[in-house]
């Protein structure tokens, strides 16, 4: 087993038991990347293959390829529908036609990091703008992206009908 080098960051045995009491892991995704921004990424089984590329915006070639942000958005928009869907059965409501937009900025902060900014546009054609409201903020405390970003990336939310 590999050792870890930031131990501030990764789990040790005493926090990873204290993990488990807290949360049962039901699955677990893995991906490799190969080349950074420039390479390739693949899930490991096999499902997810693609190519990386470095948007014009952020001073690369741009062109065929996705980027790290794309598939955040992607999974962050995939996640909040789910958790969307789940407290409008929970509260009797009707998400049946909802759909999540997730835009994922990229940029530097202070002190020469880089950070994250989310934006979440939720569309629930079915219900009026204060259920609406409820049932994203619901949402938002249930799905797992929000509750990893919460603290660390400010996320704003969008009701749109």
């Amino acid at each position: 087993m590999a050792k870890p080098i930031c131990k501030h960051r990764s789990m040790n045995d005493a926090t990873k038991g204290e993990r488990e009491k807290q949360m049962k892991i039901l699955y677990t995704a893995e991906a490799t990347a190969h080349g950074g921004r420039e390479g390739k990424v693949q899930s490991s089984d096999g499902n997810l293959v693609a190519n990386l590329r470095v948007p014009s915006e952020m001073g690369g070639p741009g062109g065929e390829g996705t980027n790290p942000e794309q598939l955040f958005a992607a999974g962050y928009a995939a996640c909040f529908q789910s958790a969307l869907m789940l407290v409008a059965r929970r509260q009797h409501a009707d998400a049946s036609q909802s759909s999540v937009t997730a835009k994922v900025g990229i940029g530097p902060t202070e002190g020469g990091a880089y950070g994250l900014d989310v934006e979440l546009h939720v569309s629930i054609p079915n219900v009026d703008a204060a259920t609406g409201e409820k049932l994203i903020e619901a949402a938002h405390k249930v799905c797992p992206y929000s509750n990893a970003t919460r603290g660390n990336v400010p996320v704003k939310l969008v009701f749109e009908k």
